[in-house]
């Protein structure tokens, strides 16, 4: 029985030793204040269902509409447009809405649910 607390506290000292401290870089330095707003991003919703219904920020539109709502949703700005397919749509869909938001200069984030 000794043995084994021996070994424990063998490999208890071994990972003290071995782990690695993550310590702050850099030098520390006062920033200045600024009176200019911070960039915030817009974030734009874009839903497709099971049954191939598009949705901007849960307001329904056609396919042929999606362009020129997610243009006015982010109005020149830079922006993120968040994709909540369904997984039983096809792929072309989503390349699609990407497509047309990297055209409008939006980054794209797909949402997941979590396993």
């Amino acid at each position: 029985m000794s043995s084994m607390t021996d070994i424990i506290f063998l490999l208890l000292i071994f990972f003290m030793l071995t782990s690695s401290f993550i310590t702050p870089s850099g030098l520390p330095v006062n920033l200045p204040t600024s009176r200019a707003s911070t960039l915030e991003l817009q974030k734009v919703s874009v839903t497709i269902t099971k049954n191939l219904d598009y949705y901007v920020n849960d307001k329904k539109v056609s396919k042929a509409m999606l362009e020129g709502e997610l243009k006015s949703k982010l109005k020149g700005t830079e922006g993120v447009v968040v994709l909540h397919i369904d997984e039983s749509v096809p792929t072309q869909h989503l390349v699609n809405v990407a497509g047309i938001a990297t055209k409008l200069e939006a980054k794209v984030s797909i949402a997941t649910k979590p396993n």
